[in-house]
């Protein structure tokens, strides 16, 4: 089925993303999966070629393009090369760090810091998992008190993409424990600040490229001029640019499913089992025309709510919906495709492992399946 979402624009800008990852991508992948983390210069390149920042206004640097569309020609293009863990270097950015930035930033923050971060001199982080709070915002302890001009902040994040590169974290501190939820605010730590300390490099199941951390602060002092938007608004704003970046996640899901499908498509009209290509038997081909249908259904239904965060009108729940579809339909579309591919499925040199792998952290960051049930059960209630 022809997709009728991108324009002239769009697939120029996606003619230079597959160049760009075919060229500074493909061939350090392998090294950036076994070491965990992606080369520094690697975000110098990605600047200087336009893929960072695209929503940014350029008098701060950026592409000055507000359309979502540019930013999932990046999602697609690296899970199209396998290049799945580095969405969260350049989506983390665009779809997650971004956005805060543009909306909660005065005018000297933005001078301060989106420059830097548009042409890669810099790396970004949000920092809001705690190792005892993890979708549970108002169990956070991490603490930020305030002592004239500067916030004296203390706790330990973990999970955190970027967390070792990332020179600008936006942290969730809470500036009133008592209030809960209603307590939190978003604060600014910089790579210097005494106190800020990076822990272990988490080694992950999957993603293997992507650098995961913890971080932990010991009486940091953090200058009040590096409060994003209002002290204690905090939830309001996470919950605010939660719809993106599950929608994010739900276009890396689609576009590995397709990916992964295609590997698999290509196998089994190669590989031969009792005189027959795999292909020739029925039982394929029906799991095959199954999986087809339903990773159609699945894309039809990102396109359509990528067309309605465009318009401004994806409202929380729906980013929800598409985020527990396409990711759970992921887990069923890995594994069957990996089946198919017999003993070699189990090989990590073949794509299919490796995808089995990466895809299994989908319906766990962004918000559990549980969690985006959770939001849509609330939603039919009008909760």
């Amino acid at each position: 089925m022809k997709r009728t979402l991108f324009d002239e624009d769009h697939e120029a800008f996606r003619a230079m993303v597959r160049s760009f990852v075919a060229k500074e991508i493909e061939p350090g992948l392998p090294a950036w999966e076994r070491t965990g983390v992606v080369d520094r210069e690697l975000y110098a390149k990605a600047g200087k070629a336009g893929i960072l920042g695209i929503d940014v206004a350029e008098e701060f640097g950026g592409g000055g393009i507000h359309d979502f569309r540019f930013n999932l020609v990046v999602i697609e293009e690296l899970c199209r090369a396998g290049a799945v863990s580095l969405t969260m270097n350049f989506s983390g950015f665009n779809d997650l760090v971004a956005p805060y930035l543009n909306e909660l930033a005065t005018p000297g923050q933005k001078r301060r810091w989106l420059p830097g971060l548009c042409t890669g001199k810099t790396v970004a982080a949000i920092a809001m998992t705690e190792p005892e709070a993890g979708s549970d915002l108002k169990a956070m302890r991490t603490t930020a008190v305030r002592d004239g001009d500067i916030y004296i902040v203390n706790g330990a994040k973990t999970f955190i993409s970027n967390g070792l590169l990332a020179d600008t974290v936006i942290t969730v501190v809470s500036t009133d424990p008592a209030a809960g939820r209603d307590g939190l605010s978003l604060l600014v730590l910089e790579r210097g600040m005494p106190g800020f300390e990076r822990g272990r490099k988490l080694d992950k199941l999957g993603l293997r490229a992507q650098d995961t951390a913890e971080l932990s602060f010991t009486d940091v002092r953090v200058p009040a001029g590096n409060l994003l938007g209002k002290e204690g608004h905090g939830f309001g704003y996470l919950m605010q640019n939660l719809p993106q970046e599950r929608l994010s996640v739900a276009a890396a899901a689609v576009a590995c499913m397709e990916r992964t499908f295609s590997g698999t498509l290509a196998h089994v009209r190669e590989r031969e089992a009792f005189g027959r290509k795999v292909a020739d038997f029925q039982a394929v081909r029906f799991d095959l025309a199954e999986l087809a249908t339903e990773i159609q259904a699945a894309r039809v239904f990102l396109d359509r709510c990528v067309e309605e965060l465009v318009a401004g009108r994806l409202t929380g729940a729906d980013a929800a919906m598409v985020k527990l579809w396409t990711t759970e339909l992921q887990q069923t579309v890995v594994q069957r495709c990996l089946q198919l591919h017999g003993g070699y499925g189990y090989i990590r040199e073949y794509d299919v492992a490796r995808d089995f792998l990466d895809a299994r952290a989908s319906t766990i960051y962004a918000g559990t399946s549980q969690i985006m049930k959770e939001v849509i059960g609330r939603s039919l209630w009008g909760r």
